[in-house]
């Protein structure tokens, strides 16, 4: 009978050193999750450590929330093409009414003459709008670059923003740490000021 119980005693006091090992690294690592997500997050360290990038990062956010890459892209765009005419007033439905009524009642005459008019118009403009779907497609292409461009960068500086460097997080670690040994085993910690 005292060889059957010393054996599983002894794997359940090795369990229980591996789980209050597991326990020690856990919180160990929750210790450094935790210093880590403060030091990304600590804009007021981030400021006095480098104010002149906080301020690029400031004014660049606010250049393209208030629009600026578009209008920076319509000014370049009139500066090369020159400033597009302005929309014209569209024609009243009576206005339309009154012009098909010019062309006479029968119906199918004017649908007819209408389309042949379309024809010639659109013959005639042809060498035009090929100019546009050029200019067209030479903006999607500006469009798609600028976007990969815009992306790219975004995300370059997404994460140099919440980048940690050493010293901040050693000096969140430390805080956390401290507070840790300050709160009596049991009790929840208190918010951090």
């Amino acid at each position: 009978m005292g060889e059957g119980t010393e054996s599983p005693r002894a794997e359940v006091l090795a369990a229980h050193a591996e789980v209050l090992a597991a326990r020690t690294l856990l919180a160990e690592e929750i210790d450094r999750l935790e210093a880590s997500a403060r030091a990304a997050v600590d804009v007021k360290a981030k400021v006095r450590k480098s104010p002149v990038k906080t301020g690029a990062f400031v004014a660049g956010t606010a250049f393209v929330v208030a629009g600026g890459p578009r209008r920076v892209f319509r000014g370049v765009r009139n500066a090369v093409f020159g400033k597009p005419d302005p929309m014209p007033k569209s024609m009243l439905p009576k206005e339309i009414d009154s012009k098909l009524r010019e062309l006479g009642s029968d119906g199918e005459r004017v649908r007819g003459l209408l389309e042949r008019e379309f024809a010639s118009y659109l013959d005639q403009n042809a060498p035009a709008r090929k100019r546009q779907d050029v200019m067209g497609i030479a903006g999607s292409l500006l469009t798609t670059f600028t976007r990969f461009f815009a992306l790219r960068y975004g995300r370059l500086l997404a994460e140099e923003i919440f980048k940690t460097d050493a010293e901040s997080f050693a000096n969140q670690i430390d805080r956390v740490r401290a507070r840790r040994a300050a709160t009596p085993k049991g009790d929840t910690p208190a918010e951090p000021g």
